[in-house]
C-alpha cells in the first residue's frame, strides 16, 4: 500500500492534471486521496512546498519510467521513429493527466526558478537521451535536431492533451525525423 505522502501526491497530481494548478489546496489533496483533514499538511506545510514536492515526485516518477522496462535497441530511423510515436501515445493517453499536470507545473515554474529546476533537470535527461538516440541512427546534426523535434513533438503533445486527443502521431514524427536525417 502506498504510503499517506505518496498517496497525498497522487491525489495531488490528478488534480493538477484534471482542474489546473489552482484547485491546488492541501484540503482537496486530502479529500482526493482519501487522507484524513491535515494529512498533506503534515508532509507539506504550505502550498509552496506542496507545489514544490509534486514537481519533484512527478519528475522521480518519469525517470524511473524512463529507467524500467528492457526498451528494445533503436539502430534504425524507423525504431526510433516507431519508439517515439508510442512514446508520445503513452505520454497522451494513459499518462494524459500526468502530462497535462507537467505543462501547468511548467507555466507556474516560469515565475520561480527553484519550483522549474527538476523541471529543468528532467527535460535535459530526455534531451540528451534523444540526442544520443539521434547521433545512433546517422543524423548529422543531432543537437540541432533534438531542438526540432522537441519542438514538434511537444506541439504533438499539447495538440493531443487539449484539442485533439486522437491526432495521428507518426506521421508527424516520421516526416521531423527524415528532415533531421536530410540536414
Amino acid at each position: 500500500m502506498a504510503s499517506t505522502r505518496d498517496r497525498a501526491l497522487d491525489a495531488a497530481l490528478a488534480l493538477v492534471g484534471e482542474e489546473g494548478i489552482r484547485s491546488l489546496t492541501h484540503a482537496r489533496v486530502d479529500e482526493r486521496a482519501g487522507l484524513p483533514k491535515g494529512s498533506t499538511s503534515n508532509w507539506f506545510r504550505t502550498r509552496d512546498a506542496l507545489v514544490t514536492g509534486l514537481v519533484a515526485w512527478m519528475a522521480e516518477s518519469e525517470r524511473a519510467d524512463m529507467a524500467g522496462g528492457d526498451a528494445p535497441a533503436i539502430e534504425t530511423p524507423e525504431q526510433f521513429i516507431d519508439a517515439l510515436s508510442a512514446l508520445i501515445a503513452v505520454q497522451t493517453g494513459p499518462f494524459a493527466t500526468r502530462t497535462r499536470a507537467r505543462y501547468a507545473l511548467f507555466l507556474e515554474g516560469s515565475h520561480s526558478p527553484e519550483l522549474l529546476a527538476p523541471l529543468l533537470q528532467q527535460r535535459a535527461i530526455y534531451v540528451e537521451w534523444t540526442t544520443a538516440l539521434l547521433a545512433g541512427i546517422g543524423v548529422p546534426s543531432p543537437a540541432a535536431a533534438v531542438r526540432t523535434l522537441m519542438a514538434a513533438g511537444d506541439g504533438l503533445v499539447l495538440h493531443r492533451v487539449t484539442i485533439d486527443p486522437e491526432a495521428e502521431i507518426r506521421p508527424v514524427i516520421d516526416r521531423v525525423v527524415r528532415a533531421c536525417l536530410d540536414d
